[in-house]
């Protein structure tokens, strides 16, 4: 399968977050755009831990995320480079970040459900 961003339907468009989205076969494939500033801690208030429960696989395209996980251990995923995040995390951008990421459906459907409930 493949596709090209501008085939991905729109999954969410929040000022300048944008984010588009495929599911293919058991695979959720999502291109993500956060501005400066996005932080997602507030957002998974209300998961197990406060903190997304879905493993993500990806590449940053641009910029840079933060990740901190359940011990506490941070780490800043750069452009570039590929990433793996397992459950139990976080993550905000100071400069803005762009990437795509790749994960199970059944994982992701729950926490975007939440993050629906959290930004209605």
């Amino acid at each position: 399968m493949h596709t090209s961003l501008e085939d991905m339907p729109l999954e969410t468009q929040i000022g300048e977050i944008e984010i588009h989205a495929a599911q293919w076969d058991e695979i959720y494939v999502r291109h993500v755009d956060l501005p400066a500033g996005t932080d997602f801690t507030p957002l998974f208030v209300g998961l197990p831990g406060d903190l997304c429960q879905c493993e993500h696989w990806g590449h940053i395209i641009r910029g840079s995320i933060t990740v901190r996980y359940a011990d506490g251990r941070e780490e800043i995923n750069k452009a570039g480079e590929l990433y793996y995040w397992p459950g139990g995390h976080t993550g905000w951008t100071d400069e803005g970040v762009e990437f795509v990421e790749f994960n199970r459906t059944s994982d992701i459907m729950p926490v975007l459900a939440h993050l629906s409930k959290q930004l209605a």
